[in-house]
Formats: C-alpha cells, structure tokens, sequence
C-alpha cells in the first residue's frame, strides 16, 4: 500500500529537520566552552575551504576554553584567521604551536538574544515538520481521490501521521527548552 510509503517519507523528512534543528542548537555559544560552537567554522586551506574540525583536535582543558591543536602546523595561521573571520565573537590567542580561545561569560542581554536565536532556530524546524505532515496529509487525500484508499483508511493514515507529527515537534521543543536552560543558568 503507498500509504504506508507517504507516512515513511514524511517521517524521514520530520527526522532529518529534528536532526539539524539538533546541530544548529549545538553551535549556538552560551557562555561555557563547547568545541560544537566551533562546528561552523571553515577555513581557507591551500586555497579550499575546509571544517575546522576536519584540520585539528578540538578540546576543553576547563569549562571557560578551547584548545585547538592543527594537525597541520603550518595551518594555525589560517585557523586564527578563521575564527577571528567568524560571528561567534571569540578571540583566539596563539601560541606557535595551538590556539587558546577563553570563552567569555555572557552579559545578560547577550543571554536574552540567544535565547530569541534558540526559538527561531527551533520555529524553523517546526515549520519544516508542519510541511512534511502537510504534504503527507495532501498525498493520502489524493491516494483517496483516486480511489486507493477508503475514507476510512485515509482518516487513520492522517492521524497516524498526525502523531508523528506530534512526536517530532515535542522533540524540537525539548531540544529547544534544554538549550534555552543551558544559556540562562551558566
């Protein structure tokens, strides 16, 4: 039966927006170090840009900073580049051989306008959902069109898909509440 198909369809849509809903929490910077908030980081590498964490180690020697240790030695001047390049605010301090970057604490109004970051990002995966549900629901009312599914098998494809629908969307939320916790009590 397609019904099945259009509800597997949509469920893996839903997921993958879960899933980079996810990653885009995980790099916003609240004010304790986390080498995620490096993830969006390229750097121009013999001429191409590449991810920071594809050319060095990334680590957390304490909760207020990041080590970064190029695999490539020759490569620290265009990490240091990089950073500074970027939105995230951080300043890089390189010793010749790894780069220190102290996390600074965040002022409050700096928290409030990450937390509005949070809820956009998690609005914005929350839509990509409503339109995977959205398209789900308009391929079973057309597979009920054309006479491959009863009205009543179309009515349980729609709330099954409506449940999924559910499930994803509070996982976006949680997502969201813990990261807006994490920013408002470092």
């Amino acid at each position: 039966m397609q019904a099945t198909n259009v509800i597997k369809n949509a469920e893996e849509h839903m997921k993958k927006a879960v899933e980079s809903t996810r990653k885009e929490l995980q790099s916003i910077r609240t004010g304790r170090a986390n080498p995620g908030i490096l993830d969006r980081i390229n750097v121009d590498y013999y001429g191409s840009p590449a991810p920071l964490k594809q050319l060095a180690n990334i680590s957390t020697p304490d909760g207020k900073s990041l080590l970064i240790q190029p695999y490539d030695k020759n490569s620290l001047k265009d990490v240091e580049a990089a950073i500074n390049k970027s939105d995230l605010g951080l300043t890089p301090n390189n010793d010749g051989n790894v780069i220190r970057i102290i996390v600074p604490a965040l002022t409050e109004e700096r928290r409030k306008e990450l937390v509005k970051v949070v809820k956009d990002q998690a609005e914005k995966g929350k839509i990509i959902i409503r339109n995977a549900r959205r398209d789900g629901i308009e391929a079973i009312k057309k597979l009920e069109k054309d006479k491959q599914l009863s009205e009543d098998e179309s009515r349980k494809q729609q709330d099954q898909l409506q449940k999924i629908t559910d499930r994803y969307t509070k996982e976006i939320d949680s997502s969201g509440e813990s990261k807006e916790k994490e920013i408002l009590t470092v």
